[in-house]
């Protein structure tokens, strides 16, 4: 194969997991006291449908510093996807409104920025990774191409000096041919190149924020764990803020700093990593942890949540999850608001009942 891959899964467990960084374990990397680079605000963002409107988001509030990767994981459609489009105002213009909140990105509010200045902060302040890279890539220019272009859009560089920058890029992505690769296009290569070439393209102009949506999902378990250690690689030589977008709470786990839990549009709870997987105070939280297969026992089937996602254009009254939730009650038709969790720094969640699932976990 072209470029065949020289990386060294180095730390990695015997297990194959990602190796854990006392940071993430104990949650002290990130929120320092200079101001976020990107900062959603109490945002609510809806679609007009025929029939009404679809409360996409409702309220949102989410921080990434400087040298974070922060998780967003929930369900499908549970506004992950529209969170990072609207991060780039890459939603249909008209399709959609903003009832309330803001994104700032390193203190420019993104709804307000005229075309020239969205078109440079694409790209060059912000970068995003794809789920498919077979789309997100042009298949009938060769990867050399693609890759100058972007660096010259952003740089003051000659074509020549691209080129050398764009070899020293794949290189970074431990491949082993770079020169070999460029000159390829990209249906002559394996999903896992094609993502590592993903994120040489988001880093090659040293962008504050690198937004990931699902970028592992389309690879095997093998390929995902060398792109993860690569991307979290990089964005820790660079200081890059991530935003991982998933629904994969395993990969959170071994990934992030911290996380946010999206369900039905809205974040139910948020903290760092290690603390909200041990205690989780959100049913829904719980429920995605009970069903990773590592935490299933032998030969018994994975539980699943019961259920279905609410439609956004009709939600229900109160908690969201309510109807899915064994705990619910009366006071679940009260919608409940985010509040810092007792005692545990950086932990926030909006339920009426954690400590019912506090018991859960502990046996009670």
């Amino acid at each position: 194969m072209a470029g065949t891959a020289q990386l060294a899964l180095r730390g990695t467990h015997e297990n194959g997991k990602l190796p854990v960084s006392d940071d993430i374990a104990h949650g002290t990397l990130g929120l320092s006291a200079a101001a976020p680079v990107l900062d959603i605000s109490s945002l609510t963002l809806e679609f007009p449908i025929f029939k009404g409107v679809v409360k996409a988001l409702n309220g949102v509030n989410l921080q990434v510093h400087q040298g974070e990767i922060v998780g967003l994981v929930g369900e499908s459609g549970s506004g992950k996807s529209v969170t990072a489009m609207a991060i780039l105002r890459l939603l249909q213009q008209d399709a959609f409104r903003v009832k309330a909140g803001s994104i700032t990105v390193l203190g420019r509010e993104v709804f307000a920025l005229r075309e020239p200045e969205l078109l440079a902060m694409r790209g060059r302040d912000v970068a995003m990774i794809f789920q498919e890279p077979m789309t997100a890539l042009n298949p009938t220019r060769k990867v050399g191409r693609q890759l100058v272009d972007v660096i010259r859009r952003h740089q003051s560089v000659s074509s020549a000096k691209a080129l050398e920058q764009a070899e020293r890029l794949l290189r970074d992505m431990y491949i082993g041919d770079p020169v070999d690769v460029l000159n390829r296009y990209p249906f002559e290569l394996s999903g896992g190149m094609r993502q590592r070439i993903m994120i040489a393209l988001a880093f090659s102009c040293n962008p504050s924020l690198l937004i990931a949506d699902e970028p592992t999902t389309a690879l095997d378990v093998t390929v995902q764990r060398q792109v993860l250690l690569l991307l979290r690689e990089k964005a820790r030589a660079l200081g890059t803020a991530v935003l991982f977008i998933t629904h994969d709470m395993a990969v959170v786990s071994q990934f992030c700093d911290r996380v946010y839990v999206m369900y039905a549009g809205s974040v139910v709870e948020q903290g760092p990593t290690a603390s909200l997987i041990e205690t989780p105070a959100h049913p829904y939280t719980h429920a995605l942890l009970r069903g990773l297969p590592e935490n299933a026992l032998p030969r018994t089937e994975l539980p699943a949540i019961p259920g279905h996602a609410p439609d956004l254009s009709a939600l229900p009254e109160g908690c969201a999850f309510r109807d899915r939730c064994v705990f619910a009650d009366e006071q679940c038709r009260q919608k409940p608001l985010l509040k810092p969790m007792p005692g545990v720094p950086k932990r926030a969640y909006a339920c009426w009942h954690p400590r019912l699932i506090a018991g859960v976990d502990q046996g009670e």
